[in-house]
């Protein structure tokens, strides 16, 4: 029964994203100097910010946002854009370039020398929170390795038991934001699981109740069977519009 309900509920996802605005996102994951990162946070506002804020207000990108590590892994700053599909989100990607590039490409070098190394990913919305304007101060961001055979079922279990969680969290004002996105196109990590909140101490104290809710439990125990393997984030954010 367990299966034949996922793969009900894999139908209702697709039937949700027919129905929800298309969300594509340009994460880029990168590698810097440790001594060096706040100048790399300073060149950030100065030259890539206000491109950004025009390329909202123009509608070549609907959102975009600039994180710096608090805890996990080897990423320091994680910057990414997104747009309605995938042709907006490369075309976007090639104009800000080149609108950096002319407006002060020394510093953009600099930037480079300090962040060198980085991974890119293409992320598709799958389910989240709808009509959120800001992903808060703090984000948790959990990075699946999933069976790349049972994808959808972890998608359906994510939209028929986890969202009504996640969704009475942001109702409730314990989350700002939530977001459970698909691979499309980088590495390893085939689903990411997203949480905004106003704080760290918010951000914990929600993370802390959903991981409680769904220990020992059939949905949980399902879930990990399929992406049994992940990366855990904590984010500052410094930069986000909207």
């Amino acid at each position: 029964m367990l299966q034949a309900s996922l793969l009900l509920g894999a139908t209702t996802v697709a039937q949700a994203q027919d129905q929800a605005a298309e969300t594509y996102i340009y994460g880029t994951y990168q590698v810097c100097d440790l001594a060096k990162q706040d100048r790399a946070d300073a060149i950030f506002a100065q030259l890539d910010k206000p491109i950004l804020d025009g390329a909202i207000a123009d509608k070549s990108i609907t959102s975009y946002g600039y994180y710096a590590h608090h805890t996990g892994g080897n990423w320091r700053r994680l910057m990414y854009t997104t747009a309605p599909s995938m042709k907006a989100l490369f075309d976007a990607q090639k104009k800000l370039a080149d609108q950096a590039d002319a407006a002060n490409k020394k510093l953009g070098q600099e930037y480079a020398s300090i962040c060198n190394t980085h991974d890119d990913y293409i992320w598709h919305r799958l389910a989240g929170s709808a009509g959120t304007s800001s992903p808060g101060g703090v984000a948790f961001s959990t990075y699946y390795v999933c069976d790349g055979t049972r994808e959808v079922q972890a998608d359906a279990l994510v939209e028929q038991v986890f969202a009504p969680v996640y969704d009475k969290m942001v109702a409730d004002g314990k989350l700002k934001s939530w977001g459970w996105l698909e691979h499309i196109v980088g590495g390893k990590y085939r689903r990411v699981a997203t949480m905004g909140a106003a704080d760290l101490d918010s951000l914990m104290a929600a993370r802390g109740e959903i991981v409680q809710a769904f220990t020992d439990n059939a949905a949980g125990d399902a879930f990990t069977s399929i992406c049994d393997s992940h990366t855990d984030y904590i984010w500052n954010v410094q930069h986000s519009n909207p």
